[in-house]
């Protein structure tokens, strides 16, 4: 089992810049505003040869039962629980603060080791607070500045004594190479994105069974893309969520466009992309916007039409919800879209089988020999166009790889190949070979001619 360390402290005393500097990476949005970090966080951290998984937390801070910020101390206490050792963390420029002292007391209430973290240290002013720091009775303080990264290696020796030693058999397991079964199993990535208070956290706190992320009616609770491991039937899933993504001219606050530039960073990790509308507000001009970007990502796609259970039930819903995802989304057609409530759980059994299969298109590999046959009648059908007076020749067709499926097209000139035509040949490829709402790339290749070096000696 892992060693697990939470992160805990009062707002903007730099707990998520200590996490970003521990897990080696810029993952938790970090800004000079308090209260940046709600949900919490988890990452694998290494410092030296210690390896941990650290949870990043919101600010502890006192507030209404049932408020936001009250909610926001529970996933704190949260995880505290999961934790088995804690790094409280204080402004050494400011000092010991009331509420340090007050949060000094929660912490050893925890009954869990602690390790007393002075940062923002550098200078004269941060060796004073650090000092102040003696009185919250949580033994000497490490001193450091995740900003710039002094203090790692006292923070180490700190580390070293709390964490349990390493056996020969653990370091023989993790030296063992992947095998191709572990690499087939590992969990499919999944970005839930979507316009704000789509309900994409309440989505993913169902499939959870808890409440795992922070909800609420107002717009814009989430902020950092938070990543939560889920099971369904057998197999591994990774999903995140993300914060809602606002039309450009809109976003004004710096923290909103770090949010947005997260949810972007999470759609380019991801494997498969659900992008979650409202079921009030379907296929608004933001929503084919955020589709297309993860068209252009080359991202496999699946559409969820959340708060279905606020529909008046009339026939054929589902095949108009089809025909207009086919009408807007032309770049993806047939791409799969399934009604769910993230409140009741409605239909989540069939997104998640969606999920599963958009993934294995997104995967699929086509033999050349069957791509030859197709491409021989697609030409026959509707041959290509002649162009300045001279006809095309299109040669072959090769798949090079896959997500998303890749094919290359060999022709005589590639500069000369209408889009039309290559938007028909991508529309007969998903048909043919059952690619629906899965980006498919054709790139054109010019055919070497052989004879050309004659012609040059000619010449």
């Amino acid at each position: 089992m892992s060693f697990t360390i939470a992160i805990i402290g009062r707002p903007n005393v730099g707990k998520s810049t200590l996490f970003n500097r521990l897990i080696g990476q810029k993952l938790a949005l970090v800004d000079d505003e308090p209260g940046v970090t709600r949900d919490r966080r988890e990452g694998q951290a290494r410092l030296g040869d210690l390896e941990f998984t650290i949870i990043d937390t919101a600010g502890l801070d006192e507030g209404a039962k049932g408020s936001l910020t009250a909610r926001m101390q529970e996933q704190t206490e949260i995880a505290i629980g999961l934790a088995d050792a804690l790094m409280f963390v204080i402004d050494a420029r400011v000092g010991v603060t009331p509420t340090d002292r007050a949060f000094a007391d929660f912490a050893r209430r925890a009954n869990k080791p602690v390790v007393l973290i002075a940062n923002k240290a550098e200078g004269k002013h941060g060796e004073l607070g650090a000092m102040e720091s003696y009185a919250l009775g949580l033994g000497d303080p490490v001193q450091i500045s995740a900003e710039h990264g002094e203090g790692m290696g006292e923070l180490y020796d700190a580390l070293s004594a709390l964490m349990p030693e390493r056996t020969e058999d653990e370091g023989a397991e993790d030296e063992e190479p992947e095998s191709d079964e572990d690499v087939g199993q590992r969990p499919i990535r999944v970005a839930i994105i979507g316009r704000p208070n789509a309900g994409k956290s309440t989505l993913i706190n169902h499939l959870v069974g808890e409440e795992r992320l922070l909800t609420s009616p107002e717009a814009g609770t989430t902020r950092d893309s938070i990543a939560v491991e889920i099971k369904w039937q057998g197999r591994d899933f990774r999903l995140f969520d993300t914060a809602g993504l606002r039309r450009r001219s809109r976003i004004e606050e710096k923290l909103e466009k770090l949010s947005v530039a997260d949810a972007l960073r999470a759609v380019r990790f991801a494997e498969v992309v659900v992008l979650m509308m409202d079921t009030q507000n379907k296929f608004e001009e933001q929503d084919l916007r955020i589709a297309d970007l993860v068209e252009r990502e080359g991202r496999a796609i699946v559409l969820a039409v959340n708060k279905w259970d606020l529909v008046e039930r009339k026939p054929n819903l589902i095949s108009a919800l089809r025909a207009d995802a086919d009408h807007w989304l032309p770049q993806v057609k047939g791409v799969p879209i399934v009604a769910v409530s993230g409140l009741t759980g409605e239909g989540v059994d069939r997104l998640m089988k969606a999920i599963e299969e958009a993934y294995a298109t997104w995967n699929k590999r086509v033999s050349t020999a069957a791509l030859n046959r197709w491409f021989e009648q697609a030409i026959a059908a509707n041959p290509p166009p002649a162009v300045s007076g001279r006809r095309l020749k299109l040669n072959y067709i090769t798949q090079n790889k896959a997500r998303p499926p890749s094919f290359v097209l060999f022709c005589s000139r590639a500069d000369a190949v209408p889009q039309s035509y290559l938007r028909y040949l991508t529309n007969s490829l998903r048909e043919t070979f059952d690619l629906p709402g899965t980006p498919v790339r054709i790139t054109l290749r010019e055919k070497a001619n052989p004879f050309a070096h004659k012609r040059k000696r000619l010449s």
